[in-house]
C-alpha cells in the first residue's frame, strides 16, 4: 500500500465525535484494528486535512518521520517551553532542516509562571498544557507519540482517542510499538534523535527537571510524577459532561 493512500474502511457513516465521543472512538478503533502506524496517520490525514497537527517534544522525530511520509508539509508543533536543553532545541532545528514538515513553535503567555516561583505542577499547566491547548482550540485532531510501553499511567491508550477535556480527537499511530520497535525504526530510517537519548535519558523533558532513567523515571526526577496534563489519565472516551462541538464535522469514512 502505498503510504500517500489511506486506509479503506467501511461504507457505514461512523458515529460523530461531538455527538457520541465514545462510540466514535469504538468505530474507528475497531475499523482500524491491525493497521500499521502510516495507515492510521493516513486515515487522520484524509479525515481531518489540515485541520491536523502532530504534536513531537523532539526527543526523537519517529512520529515526525512517518507523518512526514504520508503528507510532506503536515503541521508539526513544538512546545517551547523556554526551559529545554540546548540538545532538544538543536533536535528541533535538525527536525526541521531533515523534513518536509511546517513547524510551529508553541510558547507560553509572557509572563508565565515556572517551577522556581511556583512547583512544578503550576509550571506545566502554564508552560505546556494553557499553550498547547490554546493550539489545539484551532484544530480538528492532534497526533502524538504516546504509546503504552512507556508507562503504566498510559497501558491502557488506544490508536484513536477522544480528548474530552479538548473537544478534539487524539491519534496515537505508535501506541501498541515496544522501544525494541522504535529503536529499530529509527535504526532502519535514521531518523534524527536528540542526543540526550545517547547520555541515558530515556524520555526528555525541561532541564531543571529531567535526570537520566529508564522509561519516565526520569522526568521529574524523584517526584514520583509520570505526566505533565498534556495527557491525562482516565478512559479515552467522553466524559459525562461533554461538550458539543457544532463546528467539528468528519467527512464520511
Amino acid at each position: 500500500m502505498s503510504l500517500c493512500v489511506p486506509l479503506t474502511l467501511a461504507e457505514e457513516t461512523p458515529p460523530h465525535p461531538g455527538h457520541d465521543p465514545a462510540a466514535f472512538v469504538a468505530w474507528v478503533n475497531t475499523e482500524l484494528a491491525g493497521a500499521t502506524a502510516t495507515e492510521i496517520l493516513a486515515w487522520a490525514v484524509d479525515t481531518f486535512g489540515d485541520g491536523l497537527t502532530v504534536a513531537c517534544s523532539m526527543q526523537d522525530a519517529v512520529v515526525v518521520d512517518l507523518a512526514a511520509s504520508v503528507a510532506p508539509g503536515v503541521e508539526v508543533a513544538f512546545l517551547d517551553t523556554g526551559f529545554h536543553f540546548p540538545e532538544t532545541l538543536e533536535t528541533a532545528r535538525r527536525v526541521v532542516e531533515r523534513y518536509e514538515v511546517t513547524l510551529v513553535t508553541v510558547r507560553a503567555a509572557p509572563g508565565a509562571t515556572d517551577r522556581f516561583a511556583s512547583g512544578i505542577e503550576d509550571c506545566c499547566a502554564a508552560r505546556k498544557v494553557e499553550p498547547l491547548e490554546r493550539h489545539l482550540a484551532q484544530r480538528r485532531a492532534w497526533v502524538t507519540g504516546l504509546r503504552r510501553a512507556e508507562s503504566p499511567s498510559r497501558a491502557t491508550a488506544r490508536a484513536v482517542e477522544w480528548d474530552a477535556g479538548r473537544q478534539i480527537v487524539k491519534v496515537n499511530p505508535i501506541v501498541g510499538w515496544s522501544d525494541a520497535q522504535v529503536d529499530r525504526y529509527i535504526a532502519e530510517r535514521d531518523v534524527v534523535v536528540n542526543p540526550l537519548r545517547e547520555r541515558g535519558y530515556a524520555s526528555i523533558g525541561c532541564a531543571p527537571c529531567t535526570a537520566p532513567g529508564t522509561g519516565r523515571e526520569g522526568r521529574w526526577a524523584g517526584s514520583g510524577r509520570l505526566e505533565c496534563g498534556l495527557h491525562p489519565a482516565g478512559t479515552p472516551g467522553a466524559s459525562a459532561d461533554v461538550r458539543r462541538r457544532p463546528e467539528l464535522r468528519l467527512r464520511a469514512l
